[in-house]
């Protein structure tokens, strides 16, 4: 799946974008939908530590390319950033 480029910021540079996997991309998108990490697991047949897993390399992703993030909130706000998700998905 390709991604859009990011919008660029204020400085007129683009954010740099982590390397999701697509599994990563689809925990991501199906968790922000979700109102916990347990229907997200659930739906996707998956543990809940699997789910954590995944949450915690996406946001060491994040970290590692300057834009770090500790919660729902802040990912959500990267996944709109990055073009990831649109609002009419959530």
């Amino acid at each position: 799946m390709s991604v859009p480029d990011s919008p660029p910021d204020s400085l007129g540079e683009s954010p740099r974008r982590p390397a999701l996997t697509p599994r990563e991309l689809e925990i991501l998108r199906l968790w922000l939908r979700s109102e916990t990490k347990v229907v997200a697991a659930t739906d996707l047949g998956i543990s809940l530590g699997t789910i954590n897993t995944h949450l915690i390399r996406i946001r060491a992703k994040y970290a590692a390319v300057g834009r770090p993030v500790t919660d729902k909130t802040g990912l959500l706000i990267r996944a709109l950033q990055d073009g990831l998700v649109s609002l009419s998905e959530l």
